[in-house]
């Protein structure tokens, strides 16, 4: 009789204890919407934790480490109230938590590292370094798009993440556009196309722009394209008569034959399909039109001064 009444009591305990613990793992916890986890086991993700949430005990790290593999740094939580069994269950299928890079067309890549190194506090010298031992070359090889990488990411991480989406994308741009793809012709392409990109006023322009580059160099003239010594630093000068007089760069398309021997900031898609594709054309010149903020173009220098005098 005493074992009976003994066996009634221990499963009397345990389905209090049961019933304590369901009652526990559905309890509602406010956890922030971004949280850090450390690597290691549950149960120091569960120590962690419970300095900034007081609703954890000795028993959930067991629990946890029921849900699946933990995963660790910083994680996206879709809600920020949600039950225990249900944090535990983020906390082993949360995806890391991510911000955006957003790298604009005709930007250079310089002022583009300077100004990432700003808002993110990172380190501008160790960001060019990153590029400098993994990018192919320096100036036209990031594509402008929106990157996404870890919040908590280092210089390293993404220079890596931003070098491996743009090797993909011009690798298969140029499968695309050329059948196959070579790094010295399609570096060449760029620089033409970053030349287009600096000088268009919109993507319908830049076959045109495409057709006067290479309608000048069939004839050995010079380019004489201002957007050209929008360069580096200079990304955002703008070009006055002293500066195409004083500027003794590669870049100065009024004193140098031919184009630049490397790109003068990074190009489009568009940039790029009108480089390998131009108008089939006569232009030789064009200017800003300040009405439409569109360009002029002309066959012949007579046509550019009648052009030139009209908006004046």
């Amino acid at each position: 009789m005493k074992f009976i009444s003994f066996l009634l009591f221990a499963v009397e305990l345990c389905l209090i204890f049961m019933i304590t613990i369901l009652f526990d793992l559905n309890t509602k916890i406010q956890n922030e919407k971004i949280i850090e986890i450390p690597q290691g086991s549950a149960k120091n993700a569960i120590i962690t934790l419970s300095k900034k949430y007081p609703d954890f005990n000795i028993f959930d790290p067991f629990f946890l480490s029921k849900m699946g593999k933990l995963k660790y740094g910083l994680l996206q939580i879709t809600d920020q109230n949600i039950t225990k069994i249900d944090f535990f269950y983020e906390l082993v299928t949360a995806k890391p938590a991510m911000k955006s890079i957003t790298l604009i067309p005709g930007e250079t890549t310089l002022i583009f590292f300077r100004e990432l190194a700003q808002k993110e506090n990172l380190s501008e010298i160790v960001l060019n370094e990153e590029f400098n031992a993994t990018a192919p070359f320096y100036e036209g090889f990031l594509v402008p798009e929106t990157y996404k990488v870890a919040l908590n990411a280092d210089e390293k991480e993404i220079i890596n993440s931003l070098v491996s989406v743009s090797k993909k994308f011009h690798e298969n741009l140029s499968r695309e556009l050329l059948g196959d793809f070579n790094q010295t012709k399609w570096h060449e392409i760029l620089i033409k196309a970053s030349v287009i990109q600096k000088e268009a006023a919109n993507n319908a322009e830049m076959p045109l722009i495409s057709s006067v580059i290479d309608n000048r160099l069939a004839k050995n003239m010079k380019l004489q394209m201002d957007g050209t010594l929008n360069y580096g630093e200079f990304s955002h000068t703008k070009i006055t008569p002293e500066r195409i007089l004083n500027d003794k760069s590669r870049f100065n398309t009024y004193i140098i034959d031919g184009l630049p021997k490397n790109a003068v900031c990074v190009v489009s898609k568009n940039a790029i399909t009108a480089a390998i594709k131009p108008e089939k054309t006569e232009f030789l010149y064009f200017m800003r039109n300040k009405k439409t903020g569109l360009h002029d173009f002309s066959k012949n220098y007579g046509e550019h001064l009648k052009n030139v005098s009209k908006q004046r």
